[in-house]
């Protein structure tokens, strides 16, 4: 792990495009994770979003964000099945290797097993041919899949290659007790690791949950839950895990402030975040040390 595996998301901050872009480049971060509206809600259109994305100079980590797609019927599976293939082409113009698709909160979504895996393997099929692979995410107040454990199970159900896990170290300390899982999911399988603590020590509904994911969200090493973030990167790091983290940080604060000082922060905080495994592998060789030195 090294600072550059760490990225901005664009809704981290606020202001133009092209004033996220700089303002992630100049904190010294070298990829960033967009959203569709930066490019479809572009005022210059999508063509010239793009430009600026390669004039910056900046890798595109993925595309957010597929919302309440699985488990659907009829219409409404038509629907978000157009929804995806119009963002897979965005992908594929922005250069984005990723679309993340967010667990589903559909009243209408079927919650078996089967059918989650089933939509999301045919996701993965789409997505193959373009140079995309698909991040599935439990997000804390899903209304079947909401923990960590449950997606990797539908993942690993539908074992399709181009399918794999995102991890938001948010939601995974929004529903304590889900770390044990990660010694089963092979490393390859984790396809992205987004970062946000907060300030609540508990979130005991989903409406806490989901309030406090769209508004009261801070950098690691800011929030009250660093030991389990440190613990959570401790893990992935000695799982394997050497792909991106991405800083998906809502917080309203944050959008009354200047990008540049938004990405500062996050910049901080993936020093902070290097800092805890490279603490944990220090202790590890110091304790090997003294092992040695009393045989």
């Amino acid at each position: 792990m090294n600072l550059s595996s760490f990225g901005m998301d664009s809704i981290t901050m606020t202001g133009t495009l092209e004033c996220k872009l700089r303002a992630a480049c100049d904190a010294g971060f070298a990829q960033i994770m967009l959203w569709a509206t930066d490019l479809a809600g572009h005022p210059g259109g999508v063509r010239e979003a793009l430009r600026l994305v390669r004039a910056s100079g900046l890798r595109v980590t993925g595309l957010q964000l597929v919302r309440d797609y699985e488990g659907l019927d009829g219409a409404f599976h038509d629907h978000k099945r157009e929804v995806a293939q119009q963002l897979l082409q965005l992908c594929q113009l922005a250069g984005a290797p990723l679309l993340l698709v967010g667990s589903s909160t559909s009243p209408h979504a079927d919650g078996a097993a089967p059918a989650l895996a089933r939509d999301l393997d045919r996701l993965a099929a789409l997505a193959a041919p373009l140079g995309v692979r698909i991040g599935y995410e439990a997000v804390s107040w899903g209304r079947h899949v909401n923990v960590l454990a449950h997606a990797w199970s539908v993942v690993e159900l539908a074992g399709h290659a181009n399918l794999g896990l995102v991890i938001d170290a948010f939601h995974v300390v929004a529903r304590p007790g889900d770390l044990d899982c990660l010694g089963a999911i092979p490393s390859q399988k984790i396809f992205l690791v987004q970062l946000a603590d907060c300030l609540l020590p508990t979130l005991a509904s989903d409406a806490d949950r989901r309030d406090t994911a769209c508004h009261g969200q801070v950098f690691p090493g800011q929030g009250v839950h660093s030991a389990e973030l440190a613990d959570l990167v401790q893990r992935l790091d000695r799982g394997g895990y050497r792909g991106d983290y991405s800083f998906e940080v809502c917080n309203d604060d944050f959008l009354v402030l200047p990008p540049a000082v938004v990405a500062q922060s996050a910049h901080r905080s993936a020093r902070w975040v290097t800092d805890q495994v490279l603490r944990r592998s220090l202790d590890m060789r110091r304790g090997s040390a003294s092992h040695s030195t009393m045989l």
